[in-house]
């Protein structure tokens, strides 16, 4: 497989909230299936930097240091005797337009363009993207350093899935591989998030508004790479 995207994935926050899985149902790309831990389906709120961004090894001038916030769940498939644990996202949000049309052209991933802002340093992350009216944010006070988390944790259920999943149609589904390290995650305290689901996300996730998080989570980050996508249905 070639790599098509190379990056520095850093001060990653997701925010997880147990969900009903016949919410995600009609979401759910042909050939895969929906991924539970313990028995919960998950959907979660991811806030991160990308850093030294390279497309095909190339930097893109004003496209290398960038936010980006997104919904996603988790399915699984398997192939061969494998078991590819994976992502699919809801919506994806970031503050640069090329970079939004190029994933919605490529990939079929649903990037959309909003104004971004993050705030990072020793003690707080913080991340703001709005669009017409609407204002959200996502910040957590990072705790200390709490290392790789434990096989089978819920922790390393949300951030060790290395696949991504795109419903191209109701027959097709597209599969890309994403590299990185075990990563490292931080104590979250004070977390705070303010965020219109309904008019970000779309009305069936409203109620996400008012439902507290199942967890909250800070990873470290790291290297990370994207490879080439190819068709697995249709």
């Amino acid at each position: 497989m070639k790599k098509f995207l190379t990056a520095k994935w850093h001060d990653l926050i997701m925010a997880n909230y147990e969900v009903e899985p016949s919410l995600l149902t009609e979401r759910v790309p042909l050939g895969t299936e929906l991924d539970l831990h313990d028995g919960k389906c998950f959907v979660s709120l991811v806030g991160f930097m990308f850093l030294d961004t390279r497309v095909m090894d190339f930097l893109v001038p004003f496209h290398v240091n960038f936010e980006e916030v997104n919904l996603r769940f988790y399915v699984r498939r398997e192939t061969d005797g494998e078991v590819r644990r994976g992502v699919v996202f809801i919506k994806e949000i970031v503050p640069r337009f090329a970079i939004a049309a190029v994933a919605r052209t490529l990939y079929g991933e649903p990037y959309e363009r909003w104004r971004m802002s993050n705030f990072r340093n020793d003690e707080r992350v913080r991340y703001g993207w709005e669009k017409g009216g609407c204002s959200n944010t996502i910040g957590v006070e990072r705790g200390q350093n709490l290392g790789v988390p434990d096989a089978g944790s819920e922790g390393e259920f949300i951030i060790e899935h290395y696949w991504g999943y795109t419903k191209r149609g109701e027959k097709r589904t597209d599969e890309y591989k994403v590299e990185h390290p075990k990563w490292e995650l931080f104590g979250v305290e004070k977390p705070h998030i303010d965020v219109d689901f309904g008019k970000t996300y779309g009305e069936e996730f409203g109620f996400l508004a008012d439902t507290k998080p199942h967890s909250v989570l800070l990873a470290k980050g790291s290297e990370i790479a994207v490879y080439k996508g190819e068709k697995i249905v249709g």
